[in-house]
């Protein structure tokens, strides 16, 4: 039997009841398949190319369709970046991708495929690696931060039960955090991940603790010196696994995603051998809610590199016969909040730092801190608070929410 024919007009026939507009030319046909494909995968979440709602993609560049099946996520943000199309609200954009689990249904790349099979066969986060995501992420420039983030420059989410400001959401997270290890005046204090000091710094002037921080960026540890100075606060440019002091209490505040599963047990295994008998260990980190091998691929690439979210099961897997947990808090919803107001200073004082940076990294940071957002809303990425004793406090803890 012969094969009928397929016309271009059959083609456009068939694209235009799917809402698409021809194309004419073999190359355009081949891109109408491609926008085809994506259109179908999008509807899951009742997303439209060209469409006219905030969370719609408008597409500026016709490469960008076979451009996305080709590469996934990884190409999905390249092609933002690049300015190959545009949404007016990426958050929105996200929380439907994500809350519709498109990234499981559509076909997983090569280099997707690539990134989790190199995760699963070599430790990305081992000691020589160490200090990759201080250069490549946290030294991308104090101005950066400094416009993006609050007063104390907390780089993590922030607790807004009664907060109305960033300001205020910190500062109640920092204090938050404070009460929960009970901090009082002369206890030694180890903060893993100091970042640019804002734990430190209050947890010293608030609480009248002595403090050590360490962290992988140098950028960091000259802010953090400078933000701290006068106080009973030590920083130092260190890796968590060189520690060997003893200390009353440890927090570890949005570090923990940089440890990686192979070295979950040692990092639990150093906390254990630096913390005094009747110290306390809070643990502050953003997780997954199942047990990955790697991150997104746009993610590691250009924001965080070798960085991987923990799971409930492996962080109870990894501090088990080490620490005693004695309690959990979800607080998933307010990092979409926090991500939001980081995303709205960034925007609004571009200007102050547009000779720094160019439009290319304007739309990566956008894309990171919206996407983020949209991820969190869809609770797809989960922020836990966790408290650990040594060896189980005497009559039980007290768990503390407000």
């Amino acid at each position: 039997m012969q094969s009928r024919k397929v016309s271009l007009s059959d083609i456009n026939k068939k694209f235009s009841e799917e809402r698409l507009s021809p194309f004419p030319g073999e190359k355009l046909m081949n891109q109408s398949k491609s926008r085809y494909a994506i259109q179908k995968i999008l509807d899951l979440a009742d997303i439209h190319i060209n469409g006219h709602r905030p969370w719609d993609i408008r597409v500026r560049n016709q490469n960008f369709h076979e451009r996305v099946l080709a590469g996934g996520s990884l190409a999905l943000g390249e092609s933002y970046m690049d300015g190959w199309w545009n949404c007016e609200a990426l958050d929105q954009l996200f929380d439907r991708i994500m809350s519709a689990y498109l990234d499981k249904q559509a076909k997983k790349s090569a280099h997707v495929l690539a990134a989790v099979l190199k995760a699963r066969i070599t430790n990305l986060q081992r000691r020589s690696k160490a200090y990759d995501v201080g250069k490549r992420h946290y030294d991308t420039g104090n101005d950066l931060f400094g416009v993006m983030l609050d007063k104390y420059m907390n780089y993590s989410c922030g607790y807004w039960n009664n907060a109305q400001t960033l300001d205020d959401a910190q500062v109640a997270k920092l204090d938050l955090i404070c009460r929960k290890m009970g901090l009082a005046d002369g206890m030694k204090v180890l903060d893993i991940g100091c970042g640019w000091g804002g734990f430190a710094r209050y947890a010293a002037e608030k609480y009248g603790a002595r403090v050590l921080g360490i962290t992988v960026s140098r950028r960091q540890v000259e802010f953090a010196r400078t933000f701290c100075r006068g106080l009973p606060v030590e920083i130092e440019l260190l890796d968590y696994r060189d520690l060997k002091e003893k200390f009353d209490r440890i927090v570890s505040i949005g570090m923990f995603e940089h440890v990686g599963v192979k070295n979950y047990r040692t990092y639990m295994k150093v906390v254990h051998g630096c913390l005094a008998s009747e110290g306390l260990f809070l643990l502050h980190t953003i997780a997954g809610n199942t047990s990955y091998t790697s991150t997104d691929p746009w993610l590691s690439e250009y924001i965080f590199p070798n960085s991987m979210l923990p799971s409930a099961k492996q962080i109870a897997s990894a501090s088990e016969g080490l620490l005693v947990l004695e309690d959990w808090q979800s607080l998933g919803p307010h990092y979409d909040t926090t991500l939001m107001a980081w995303y709205r200073n960034f925007r609004n004082g571009w200007d102050k730092i547009k000779d720094i940076y160019d439009q290319r990294f304007y739309r990566m940071w956008t894309y990171y801190l919206l996407s983020c957002a949209g991820s969190f809303r869809a609770r797809r990425n989960q922020l836990w608070q966790i408290v650990f004793s040594r060896k189980g406090i005497s009559g039980g803890y007290r768990s503390i929410r407000e």
